[in-house]
């Protein structure tokens, strides 16, 4: 063996894995240049179709929650049947905490890439067969089962994608700059829902109310074939991350992730639950429910809650890669404290500018909420990436980002629209996300920065 190929071999067998102008990190946590801008460019696309797909179906459910309402449920009173569609929101969240110990331990044990290529191509298809559902009206109950059911199966496979997609670009982003490149993930999730918004605003604009409900509510399902085959397609054609690939060439991958997950690290998990609590109550009820609560609630007109959502979350895309960039500045313990802070503040102040107020108003205020969930939202997925060795990162984020939001995310807009209609306040919804922001600034006060370090493996 020549002298050139026994130090190849020692490197790889170090865990150092490179090729020419893509210098990886070894497997050792120490931080080395990053991939080539070419390869973070495919990253940061694989990453963000994924996420986008998700919360588009999401924000079309949502968005349509009170034409589903009577599209799948027996006539009844308006707030019952907003309730079952929102159970069945929340119902398809149970599986999450599920789907995401799957999604985990095959993505720190067989890859990251292998993981999100599968769980888009099962979102996206049982997505996709939302638009050919029969109705109540075709076949009684058996509707609603069978929405159950499909949205039972888009929750276990979506549960592995958000964490997923942070992990990996985590593991890919140049040292110092992990906040900005993480901050691509929520930023997805947010055009996912902009998107969503856009559409079903669309759809109320040039349709009529019997029109959507014959057939305008199927329209927005349809596109999750296209944008999943997309998201397919740039997935299989990526390199796994430079992080797990060292970890496979050293012979480091965890055997049993979520075991190791479960008697090493439950510390760091309940740091990592509790602070996303705050996360998944907000993200719900900011950017999902708030355009049925001021249609419902405050009387607006469908039409102009849509546009106003519109508005805000296009904001809201913009100040996410702000917050992103200023965690990288000045920490992620510092801007999730400061958000939680906030939130305390300002939460009830804010629902109680919604009452009686001018379109122009309610917009503002909408992106006022939108600036204050980017703080959080901007930089949790890299602190989530940072928090947990690579050898249990993804399986780690999974669970905990997603038991979070099954317990208080999915259950939201339900909860929500319950505690309206049980206590009579409307501004109940605000005291909850308060409650939710308490927990998640013990949770940060309990915790140390995570962005000074290079990514550790153990």
């Amino acid at each position: 063996m020549s002298t050139k190929k026994a130090v190849s071999g020692r490197s790889a067998a170090a865990g150092v894995i490179s090729r020419p102008g893509i210098p990886f990190p070894s497997g050792n946590g120490q931080a080395t240049p990053a991939p080539d801008g070419r390869l973070l460019k495919r990253a940061a696309m694989a990453s963000f179709i994924g996420n986008f797909v998700e919360w588009f179906d999401y924000a079309s459910y949502g968005y349509l929650a009170t034409i589903i309402a009577v599209v799948f449920f027996p006539k009844t009173d308006a707030a019952t049947g907003l309730l079952a569609a929102y159970a069945i929101f929340a119902i398809s969240f149970i599986v999450r905490p599920i789907g995401g110990i799957v999604w985990g331990h095959f993505g720190d044990k067989i890859g990251r890439r292998t993981a999100l290529s599968l769980s888009i191509l099962i979102m996206s298809a049982s997505t996709f067969v939302i638009a050919f559902l029969p109705t109540y009206a075709q076949v009684g109950i058996l509707a609603p089962i069978l929405l159950l059911v499909v949205r039972l199966v888009q929750g276990f496979s979506a549960s592995g994608e958000y964490a997923g997609a942070s992990a990996f670009l985590a593991e890919y982003a140049p040292e110092g700059k992990r906040g900005i490149y993480t901050s691509i993930v929520p930023a997805s999730t947010a055009a996912g829902l902009l998107f969503g918004s856009i559409f079903v605003a669309v759809l109320h604009a040039v349709l009529t109310a019997e029109q959507i409900q014959s057939f305008g509510w199927r329209l927005p399902f349809l596109l999750a074939a296209p944008f999943g085959l997309i998201g397919r397609y740039i997935r299989v054609r990526l390199e796994d991350t430079p992080k797990f690939k060292a970890l496979e060439a050293s012979q480091h991958v965890a055997r049993a992730p979520v075991t190791e997950l479960l008697t090493v690290h439950r510390g760091k998990m309940l740091i990592a639950f509790g602070v996303t609590c705050l996360n998944a109550v907000a993200f719900y009820l900011v950017l999902s429910y708030m355009p049925t609560y001021l249609s419902t609630e405050m009387g607006m007109g469908e039409t102009e809650s849509f546009i106003a959502a519109t508005i805000s979350l296009t904001a809201y895309i913009g100040f996410i890669f702000i917050m992103g960039a200023l965690s990288d500045r000045f920490g992620r313990k510092t801007m999730l404290i400061g958000a939680s802070v906030l939130f305390v503040i300002l939460t009830v102040p804010l629902f109680k500018g919604l009452v009686g107020a001018s379109f122009m108003t309610i917009v503002m205020i909408q992106i006022a909420f939108g600036a204050l969930l980017t703080m959080n939202d901007g930089t949790l997925p890299c602190f989530l990436s940072e928090i947990f060795p690579t050898r249990v990162r993804y399986s780690g984020f999974a669970f905990c980002f997603n038991a979070a939001n099954a317990l208080f995310g999915g259950t939201a807009p339900f909860v929500a629209t319950w505690l309206i209609h049980t206590t009579g306040s409307k501004l109940a919804p605000a005291w909850y996300m308060v409650g939710a922001a308490l927990v998640a600034l013990v949770a940060m006060l309990a915790s140390r920065e995570t962005s000074r370090a290079p990514l550790a493996d153990d």
